[in-house]
């Protein structure tokens, strides 16, 4: 329920994966294997990197991340409950 309402405040990437459902990463590692082909093809440059980070969540006050919903939009009762 959370998720569904802040999305309408937030919109989150299409090519989101992680915290929400869906068919998981497999999507987005067919798109990599296809991009790296295409180059390895058309004999192009390509550069990848992968961020993973760690605890993110915890990097983001409390305050900042409140601001931040306010400032979006977010319903006062969701906000209220994060």
């Amino acid at each position: 329920i959370l998720t569904t309402r802040l999305t309408k405040a937030c919109p989150i990437n299409p090519r989101q994966r992680g915290f929400i459902r869906s068919v998981g990463c497999a999507e987005n590692l067919k798109l990599v294997q296809l991009l790296i082909c295409h180059t390895k093809r058309e004999h192009l440059p390509l550069g990848v990197v992968f961020v993973d980070l760690p605890k993110a969540c915890d990097t983001v006050s409390h305050q900042r991340t409140i601001e931040a919903l306010k400032q979006k939009g977010a319903d006062h009762h969701i906000i209220t409950l994060i």
